[in-house]
C-alpha cells in the first residue's frame, strides 16, 4: 500500500510519519502531484496559519489537485480545516470540499473563560462513520483557536465552550480536527481504520 503525505511546508508531517509506522506501514512524504494522485491513502497534515498555508498550496498547484482526488483522504487539524469552504483566519478561502465555514473560538461572557486556544485533551463524542470503528467515545489531543461549526458532514464532535465538529466526512474525504497521531490508542485505531479503508 502506497500512502503519502502531503508534504507542503506547513505540516506536523514525521509524527504522523512514526505514527504510521508503528502501525507497520511506511508513508512517503511528497508534494509531487503525480505521486499524491497515484497513492492508494493520502494525509493531508497543517499546523500554522490558514492563509500562508493555503497560499503554500496555491504556489505548488495542490490546490487544484486535492479537491480531485479518488482515494480516501484524511486532513489533520489545519488540513481538515483548509478543506472546507472557508476560514475565519486571515479570512481564507478553502478547498471547498467540505461544505461549512471556519471560525474562531469565542468567548461569549466573561463567566465561560474558555481559554483559547484549546490545547490539550477533549472528548470526542456522537461517532459515526468507518473511521471509528472499534473507536468508543474518548479523549484525543487538540491544539486550535478555530473550528468547523456542526453541519451535515460532521461524524464527531467535541465541546468547548460550544459543540463543534471535531471530525468531517465526504465521500472519501476524511477530516479530523484533532492529531490522531497525537492521541495514543485512540488516534492509532482511528488511524489503522484509515489505512484499512
Amino acid at each position: 500500500m502506497k500512502i503519502v503525505i502531503i508534504n507542503y511546508g506547513a505540516g506536523n508531517i514525521q509524527s504522523i510519519k512514526f505514527a504510521i509506522k508503528r502501525l507497520g506501514y511506511d508513508a512517503v512524504l511528497s508534494h509531487d502531484m503525480a505521486e499524491i494522485q497515484n497513492a492508494d491513502k493520502v494525509i493531508f497534515p497543517g499546523v500554522g496559519e490558514a492563509s500562508s498555508a493555503m497560499q503554500k498550496l496555491r504556489d505548488s498547484g495542490l490546490d487544484a489537485i486535492i479537491p480531485t482526488l479518488k482515494q480516501p483522504v484524511l486532513g489533520i487539524c489545519l488540513g481538515m480545516q483548509l478543506m472546507c469552504h472557508s476560514s475565519e483566519e486571515g479570512n481564507t478561502a478553502g478547498l471547498g470540499i467540505f461544505d461549512v465555514d471556519v471560525v474562531k473560538f469565542r468567548s461569549r461572557t466573561p463567566k465561560e473563560g474558555i481559554k483559547i486556544p484549546q490545547i490539550g485533551w477533549n472528548r470526542i463524542e456522537n461517532l459515526h462513520s468507518e473511521l471509528f470503528q472499534n473507536v468508543k467515545e474518548d479523549f484525543v489531543y487538540l491544539v486550535h483557536s478555530y473550528y468547523a461549526p456542526i453541519c451535515e458532514e460532521t461524524i464527531a464532535t467535541c465541546s468547548y465552550g460550544i459543540n463543534y465538529s471535531a471530525a468531517l466526512q465526504k465521500d472519501n474525504f476524511y477530516g479530523t480536527q484533532f492529531h490522531p497521531e497525537k492521541s495514543s490508542e485512540v488516534g492509532e485505531q482511528i488511524l489503522k481504520n484509515f489505512l484499512n479503508m
